[in-house]
């Protein structure tokens, strides 16, 4: 039997009007935004129809309104009973995956998500990063690459074989795409407001872990695999320190994702907005399904395909 993971979108997949459809079929879509609200004093709703694209980039609306609109494509798959095995998530994404798999409750994952976003939000104001993608090169040569480029520029985000991310310095991003393009390979700034999964988190890092600390962490009740560790996750005692580390750490994704195929995952299905995931697992694994669920077309194509 077809062993189905549900994988959570990250940040920069954000976009006006995200979530709106998906709640308009959720039962638990009041609870989920009540919820919100009463945790984070936001009204998400207001936010998805209203956002500027500027708006919804800062680390403090996208974050929230990222995992919002994950849990509601959650619920609409647990609404039509769709089965799921494990789970993971692209950086952000992880903090849905707990929710999802029971690590967290969901009102204590959007306790974690208003401390990571603040304490991200504050160190992105005093230690300005950018971050980029570079595509059709190897990461060993884009790690070369980078050494010879002048400023803090490091890879961070091992999405497949055939996309690295970067993150860095202003500065240093800014010359790091110059240099790529003019060695003709891709390289595109993303929609985010600071140098993640870097050096330049480590404040934050600090920051959020005490107050992780205060949030009640269980085993998880289904496979949840780790983008620090590139595996599936089998020690939950220590989820403050794991989740500290996690943000100023890179994410192994192409690891992770080759992990889960080795487990028996054949069935990858990616909750939230945008489809970036989606195209990584279809990438980097061979013979697996890959889809994902954003709005209501997507849902129900998901479900077709789930179901047959």
């Amino acid at each position: 039997m077809a062993k189905t993971c549900f994988l959570f979108a990250g940040q920069g997949s954000q976009y006006q009007g995200m979530g709106l459809e998906l709640a308009a079929r959720c039962d638990k879509a009041n609870d989920i935004f009540t919820c919100a609200g009463d945790i984070l004093h936001l009204d998400l709703k207001k936010l998805y129809a209203e956002a500027t694209p500027g708006e919804l980039a800062q680390t403090k609306v996208s974050q929230p309104a990222i995992f919002t609109t994950s849990l509601l494509a959650l619920a609409c798959m647990e609404q039509e009973g769709v089965a799921f095995d494990g789970v993971g998530g692209h950086s952000l994404g992880e903090y849905a995956a707990m929710v999802a798999s029971g690590i967290v409750s969901m009102e204590d994952g959007f306790r974690l998500i208003g401390y990571r976003a603040a304490a991200m939000q504050e160190c992105a104001e005093q230690n300005p990063g950018s971050m980029c993608a570079v595509m059709g090169m190897p990461a060993e040569e884009i790690e070369e690459v980078c050494k010879t480029i002048d400023g803090y520029v490091v890879p961070v985000n091992y999405n497949s074989t055939q996309q690295t991310v970067l993150a860095g310095t202003v500065d240093a991003i800014d010359r790091a795409v110059e240099v790529f393009s003019g060695m003709k390979k891709r390289a595109v700034k993303l929609a985010v407001s600071a140098a993640f999964h870097s050096d330049l988190m480590k404040d934050a890092a600090k920051t959020f872990g005490e107050k992780a600390k205060t949030v009640t962490f269980h085993p998880a009740q289904k496979d949840f695999f780790a983008n620090t560790l590139g595996a599936k996750m089998t020690d939950f005692s220590d989820m403050p320190g794991y989740l500290s580390r996690h943000i100023a750490s890179p994410v192994y994704y192409t690891k992770e994702l080759e992990a889960m195929q080795a487990a028996g995952y054949t069935q990858f299905v990616e909750l939230g907005p945008g489809k970036v995931q989606t195209g990584l697992v279809k990438r980097t694994l061979k013979g697996v399904d890959a889809m994902n669920v954003e709005d209501e077309k997507t849902l129900l194509k998901a479900l077709e395909t789930l179901k047959a």
